[in-house]
């Protein structure tokens, strides 16, 4: 996840992708796995990425954090 996409998106936008983003997340960990599918560590690291997403459209979550210098 190396390449940067710029996105302009309304508050209502941000949040339907943040409910979907947050949706994925809850499924992916309650999820009924193979074990021949991903292994633990490759599941943490999805899970880590969904929320790494998450976390940078949430505004909220955002504008309470110290700026960054």
């Amino acid at each position: 996840m190396n390449a940067a996409l710029h996105l302009e998106l309304n508050d209502r936008q941000r949040e339907l992708l943040l409910r979907g983003l947050r949706f994925v997340r809850s499924s992916r960990m309650l999820e009924m796995r193979d074990q021949s599918d991903l292994t633990d560590a490759e599941r943490a690291a999805e899970l880590s990425e969904i929320r790494q997403l998450a976390e940078l459209l949430d505004i909220k979550k955002r504008k309470s954090e110290p700026a960054k210098v």
